[in-house]
């Protein structure tokens, strides 16, 4: 079971900003942004690459509550970025497969030099 299965599942306290059926949306505990909430689906999918077509109704959910968020946060008119990693190169580092809602700030570049 993953980490953020375990927070699904409220085995692991976490400041959950939203929870329905298909997915569950918590506050990062080392934000790199101001508003910085990961956005998973219930279901435990280890990555991008293990996407069936069975699972687009959570992941199209993953968008909408996104917009919603974005909006209570009040960062949907300045702008906002959502990241999805897919392993260790892509920078996945729980693998349970989450999107990252980040604003509160200009964000920059989307990639960085190493």
């Amino acid at each position: 079971m993953t980490l953020f299965a375990k927070i699904i599942a409220g085995e692991i306290p976490a400041q959950i900003v939203y929870q329905d059926e298909l997915v569950t949306a918590f506050r990062d505990i080392a934000p790199q942004a101001p508003t910085h909430i990961l956005i998973v689906p219930n279901k435990a999918i280890a990555t991008v690459n293990d996407v069936t077509a069975t699972d687009e109704p959570a992941l199209g959910r993953l968008f909408t509550v996104a917009q919603k968020l974005a909006a209570q946060e009040g960062i949907a008119e300045g702008g906002y970025r959502l990241i999805v990693n897919c392993n260790r190169d892509g920078g996945q580092e729980v693998f349970h497969l989450h999107m990252h809602l980040l604003g509160g700030r200009r964000l920059g570049a989307m990639l960085r030099g190493e």
